[in-house]
């Protein structure tokens, strides 16, 4: 069974552009990042910041894959998805893809890994997370 990506919306800012006003490839990341935080909040219930300050987690990125497929342009609103492909120990591989008007504009593969804030080591998800995570795999295990 196909799990429900997670989505939300961004408006593009001035901030994210260039001086030609269409997004400056770096702020994709910055995007993907906000994504991932919007998710912990939002999609998986865990408050993304007391996760960092009071546990000690964190959620770097391992490697990201982007294809730029077609600009986007200051004021618009993208619709940005994540679903995951992968879940392994202590890391995932999630699909993501920003989308204005139905095109898709960017396509890219994250590799976060959970990692204590304290030692710098990746850690193995927790069952109740890793219970979390599974609603959003593409093809569940089974």
């Amino acid at each position: 069974m196909a799990a429900a990506p997670f989505e939300c919306d961004k408006l593009i800012r001035f901030h994210h552009c260039d001086p030609a006003g269409i997004v400056f490839y770096p702020q994709y990341f910055v995007l993907f990042n906000e994504l991932v935080e919007d998710w912990f909040n939002q999609g998986l219930g865990i408050d993304f910041a007391k996760f960092h300050v009071e546990q000690g987690m964190g959620v770097p990125m391992g490697s990201i894959v982007c294809r730029f497929l077609s600009p986007s342009k200051v004021g618009e609103m993208l619709r940005l998805s994540l679903s995951i492909k992968r879940i392994g120990t202590s890391s995932l591989e999630l699909n993501v893809t920003a989308k204005y008007a139905g095109e898709t504009r960017v396509q890219a593969t994250l590799t976060i890994v959970l990692a204590s804030l304290k030692t710098g080591r990746s850690v193995p998800f927790p069952d109740d997370m890793r219970t979390r995570l599974e609603r959003y795999l593409v093809v569940r295990p089974g």
